[in-house]
């Protein structure tokens, strides 16, 4: 006997009409109704023909839009209201089965919770992340911590041969580094590593290169960070970054920690108006803590650098914490020389370059200075297309860093005149004061904020100045001044820098340097601006009025001296004044060679000194 296998009827949606059809015709056996949707079960399996609604046709022209297929089950959605449904069932389906659609009462209850589960579940999330990083240092909000930056000595390229000059700030370092490779060598002596090192000296003086020295030298972790990364806004963040930080360095001990602009974090406690408690102080009791509170065999240095050593707390910088500060001061003659070669050792001269020249020419500059001065004459040489960096470069890049770029207005025939005698009489006065610095260069080409320059240059590199050098420099200070007043017989604005500095120079030797006879050997805080106002107002009073009065007297004697002193220059070589006025206008800039050519040998007897008048005349 053979059975025949006929395929499984199938289950499909279908239009209404269709099914509205196969209930009239009496072909349904039972309906469930939920919600919009009816479901049927046929008597027998039957040939449906028609797609549902919305179903696209067949894109061949002449295909029907869906073949017949036999199903014993359909579905289908019910119209929003059709009020012969209802009487058609009762009528011709034996079974009518009825059932909701909506959700059950916990189910909905649940959905309409989920959303606010949803944001106090995120709301908790962030909340203990964000404590676990700021109490702990870490976490996924990675970075709000900002760990030191760890630099092992296979990164590091910079080593102390690249550091020229600072030969006593490298010995000092050396010796901090040598005690981290072999510290047995020093304990046989009983010799205790320091804890702290502080680097001292003014800006761009090369304490960050020295640090980066280190680094390129040890054979130890080194860690580095800036002194502003540890404040933030939030309280207790610093505080806790420096934990984390000496966490790690002890960890990795021995090792070294380069704090960068410390007096960002190490400013002296107590020095504002309302009080001390705020998130600066905790960082630095933290830091304070973690400096004193080593282990002895910890084995880690902490290297800080700072341009404003008068502003960090005395509780920094006893022994203990900084047991060794190395000042890191302007360059020499010596040091410029061999800084310059390090910053052009892969830059092409030309012949006429002398770095000697160059070096006795720049007093003063610092190791920053020095670089951005060879980078601007690379610049220049490459704007006029040359092959090496020649003379006339490093002169521009001169005259750019200390004077400025060229103005691109210019001066009228008589301001150009007025300029020429303004320069001409300090000039004069300077070539004939025998303590005076020398003359390099004259110029009346407006740079920057001047109109005009006269340039001098130390012979050497000097530390002190003596009261009659400084007399000397008001007398020079006050040679434009002087001039204009008597070869024009009126004044102008010209000599407004000059003043200034004039008056700024005779007030600190009157309150600063005890040059007053009236006043004697005593120090005055006389206008000095002080870093920390509330500190001030708490602990200092300051000179009485009585005091400040004597002050500004003392000052305007002295400048009314040297104004005497410069007129009477000018009166008694104004045959050079004139002179040296006219080649100005026709030259605009005269070198040092020129200068000479044109003053002469200086004079064997200097014009003495003005009679001193009363303080009332001295400025009138």
């Amino acid at each position: 006997m053979v059975k025949w296998l006929l395929p499984e009827a199938s289950t499909r949606e279908i239009a209404y009409s269709t099914a509205y059809g196969l209930i009239r015709d009496g072909k349904v056996k039972s309906v469930e109704i939920r919600g919009t949707t009816l479901e049927g079960e046929l008597i027998a399996p039957q040939a449906v023909d028609g797609a549902k609604a919305g179903e696209k046709a067949d894109e061949k022209a002449g295909e029907k839009a869906e073949k017949a297929e036999k199903i014993d089950r359909f579905h289908t959605t019910l119209p929003e209201r059709d009020d012969t449904l209802l009487p058609l069932l009762h009528e011709h389906v034996p079974e009518i089965h009825v059932s909701s659609a909506e959700r059950s009462g916990l189910a909905a209850a649940l959905v309409g919770l989920l959303p606010w589960l949803l944001i106090l579940g995120a709301w908790w999330w962030i909340s203990r992340r964000a404590q676990r990083t700021m109490l702990a240092g870490g976490g996924p909000l990675g970075g709000f911590l900002s760990r030191g930056r760890r630099f092992e000595n296979t990164k590091a390229t910079t080593t102390f041969g690249d550091v020229a000059g600072l030969a006593a700030a490298k010995r000092d370092l050396q010796e901090v580094v040598a005690f981290l490779k072999e510290p047995e060598r020093f304990e046989k002596l009983g010799g205790k590593i320091p804890r702290g090192v502080l680097l001292v000296g003014p800006p761009g003086t090369g304490k960050t290169l020295l640090a980066r020295a280190i680094a390129g030298e040890a054979s130890v972790p080194f860690f580095s960070i800036s002194g502003s990364e540890f404040i933030e806004m939030f309280v207790g963040v610093g505080a806790a970054r420096v934990r984390e930080l000496f966490e790690s360095a002890k960890k990795a001990a021995p090792s070294i920690v380069f704090i960068d602009e410390i007096d960002a974090v190490g400013r002296v406690r107590g020095s504002g108006l309302g009080g001390g408690h705020d998130e600066r102080e905790q960082t630095l009791n933290q830091l304070l803590s973690e400096m004193d509170g080593f282990d002895q065999r910890d084995l880690v240095v902490v290297v800080a650098a700072t341009n404003r050593p008068d502003v960090l707390d005395p509780a920094l910088l006893r022994p203990g914490r900084f047991d060794r500060r190395v000042v890191v001061d302007l360059p020499e003659l010596a040091a410029r020389r061999a800084i310059l070669g390090v910053h052009v050792r892969k830059k092409p001269l030309a012949a006429d370059v002398e770095l000697d020249e160059l070096a006795s020419a720049t007093p003063g500059f610092s190791g920053a200075d020095l670089a951005n001065l060879v980078n601007e004459a690379a610049l220049h040489a490459t704007r006029r297309s040359a092959d090496a960096i020649g003379r006339e470069d490093l002169s521009a890049a001169y005259d750019k860093i200390v004077l400025g770029d060229p103005r691109e207005g210019r001066l009228t025939p008589d301001e150009k005149r007025r300029v020429a005698i303004h320069e001409a009489g300090h000039a004069v006065v300077a070539w004939a004061v025998p303590e005076a610095e020398p003359l390099r260069r004259i110029s009346i080409l407006p740079r920057g904020l001047s109109l005009g320059a006269t340039e001098q240059t130390a012979a050497e590199d000097r530390h002190l100045t003596t009261r009659a050098e400084l007399d000397a420099k008001l007398a020079v200070l006050l040679g434009g001044y002087a001039s204009e007043a008597g070869v024009l017989g009126q004044l102008s604005t010209g000599s407004e820098r000059d003043l200034h500095q004039a008056t700024d120079l005779a007030s600190h030797m009157v309150a600063h340097y005890g040059m007053s006879d009236v006043l004697g050997p005593v120090y005055y805080e006389h206008q000095e601006a002080h870093a920390f106002l509330g500190h001030r107002i708490a602990t200092e009073s300051g000179p009485s009025d009585a005091t400040v009065h004597v002050i500004e007297e003392q000052a305007r004697r002295l400048l009314g001296e040297a104004r005497d002193r410069a007129a009477a220059i000018i009166e008694h070589h104004r045959d050079v004044l004139e002179r040296l006025i006219e080649r100005l206008v026709e030259r605009e800039t005269i070198e040092r060679s020129e200068l000479a050519a044109i003053l002469g040998s200086r004079p064997v007897r200097p014009v003495p000194p003005a009679a001193p008048r009363l303080l009332g005349e001295a400025m009138a």
